[in-house]
């Protein structure tokens, strides 16, 4: 099988997440966020993290910014920079971080 993406859809204030492609280099993720549920604000000092919106729409937070994002999009995530991502749509909001290299 080629197609990699699988996902449990959440209830809403919940979250699920799982990873999708483990190497050496790169580490792919998805997360389904439902109504209101919420990926809190994180950083990785050692590797570039992109997010890739596949459904519905997420609030995206980069340091002190926030914007809405919708499917598709594709948001990049510099080394160092703290982000995270929250669901205030009424709908499953679906995305994969991609994080390259592999963080320590």
């Amino acid at each position: 099988m080629l197609d990699r993406f699988d996902f449990e859809e959440p209830a809403e204030g919940e979250r699920t997440s799982g990873e999708l492609v483990v190497t050496d280099d790169v580490l792919v993720k998805y997360f389904a966020l439902g109504p209101g549920a919420e990926l809190s604000t994180h950083e990785h000092d050692d590797a570039t993290n992109v997010f890739h919106v596949l459904q519905g729409e997420v609030v995206v937070v980069q340091g002190d910014s926030e914007e809405t994002v919708e499917a598709p999009g594709v948001v990049l995530h510099e080394r160092g920079e703290p982000h995270g991502a929250r669901n205030e749509s009424d709908d499953v909001a679906v995305f994969t971080a991609s994080l390259c290299p592999l963080p320590n």
